[in-house]
C-alpha cells in the first residue's frame, strides 16, 4: 500500500512539474519586443544633393543662394499598422529632429510588439492637445526654442540662413499653427509595400527623405525672407515642405 501511494505521488509530482515546464517553454518562446529606428535622410531639390547646414545651396527652381545655419522641425504620434488590420501607437511619440544634431535625424519607436506590419502614420507638426498642454519637458520642453506662447503654440519648423537675395543678407522662417484656416500639422500614412518584421533580434529601419528646397518652390525669398506668427505664407510653405516627405525603403 505504501509502495502504491509512492507510486501516485510521484505521479502527481510529475504531473505539476510537466505544466511548469509547459508554461515556462511557452513564456519562454514569447516574442519579445523591438525597436524601429525610422531615419530621415535630407535632400535639396529633386537632383538627390545632400542637405546641410552651413553649406552654401541654390535653389533649383528659382535660383536662390542660401546657407541654412538652422533647421528644425518636429515629427510625432507614429502609428505602426499591423498585418491583422490593426494599429499600434508609440506613447510619447514626440521627436525634433535638429540638423544641428545628427542623433536627432534617427527617431527610435521603442517596445514595439513583436509581429508584422505593413504600414506607417506619423504626423508633422504638433497635435493641438500639447500646443495648450502647458510646460513639457523632452522634445517639447519650451528650451528647445521651438515655443511662441499658449495662443500661438510651437513652431513646427524652423529654417534661419543667410542669403545675398534678402535685403538683410538674412532670411528666419518660423512655421506654426495648430488651429483654424492657417493650421499646418499634417498627418501621413505609408505603405512598405513589403512586411517590416519587428522582433528584439532584428536592426528594423524605416528610411523617409525630406527635402527642405520645398519650402521655397511657391515662396521664393523675393517674396519676404520672414515668417514668425501662424499665417497663410506659413500655412503655404509648411504645405510644399511637408509634402515632400516621401518614404524611401525599410531595412531589416
Amino acid at each position: 500500500m505504501k509502495t502504491m501511494k509512492n507510486a501516485f505521488l510521484l505521479l502527481a509530482l510529475s504531473g505539476v512539474a510537466l505544466i511548469s515546464s509547459c508554461k515556462k517553454d511557452k513564456h519562454d518562446h514569447d516574442p519579445e519586443p523591438g525597436t524601429v529606428k525610422v531615419k530621415v535622410d535630407h535632400k535639396w531639390g529633386m537632383s538627390g544633393a545632400s542637405f546641410a547646414l552651413n553649406t552654401e545651396l541654390v535653389h533649383p527652381m528659382n535660383n536662390d543662394t542660401m546657407t541654412f545655419t538652422t533647421f528644425k522641425y518636429y515629427v510625432s504620434n507614429f502609428k505602426l499598422k499591423k498585418s491583422d488590420g490593426t494599429w499600434w501607437s508609440h506613447p510619447e511619440s514626440y521627436f525634433l529632429v535638429d540638423l544641428s544634431n545628427t542623433a536627432s535625424l534617427t527617431m527610435n519607436l521603442t517596445n514595439v510588439p513583436a509581429g508584422d506590419y505593413t504600414d506607417m502614420q506619423y504626423t508633422l507638426g504638433v497635435d493641438s492637445t500639447r500646443n495648450v498642454s502647458g510646460a513639457q519637458t523632452g522634445a517639447l520642453s519650451t528650451s528647445n526654442g521651438m515655443f511662441w506662447s499658449w495662443n500661438t503654440g510651437y513652431i513646427m519648423v524652423k529654417a534661419e540662413g543667410t542669403s545675398p537675395q534678402s535685403g538683410t543678407g538674412n532670411f528666419a522662417f518660423h512655421l506654426g499653427g495648430f488651429q483654424g484656416t492657417n493650421k499646418i500639422v499634417t498627418t501621413k500614412t505609408v505603405n512598405f509595400g513589403a512586411v517590416l518584421k519587428v522582433e528584439k533580434s532584428n536592426n528594423t529601419q524605416v528610411h523617409l527623405i525630406a527635402n527642405p528646397a520645398k519650402l521655397f518652390h511657391a515662396d521664393p525669398l523675393s517674396s519676404g525672407t520672414n515668417v514668425m506668427m501662424p499665417g497663410a505664407k506659413a500655412k503655404s510653405m509648411a504645405d510644399n515642405f511637408y509634402g515632400g516627405f516621401s518614404f524611401d525603403k525599410i531595412v531589416q
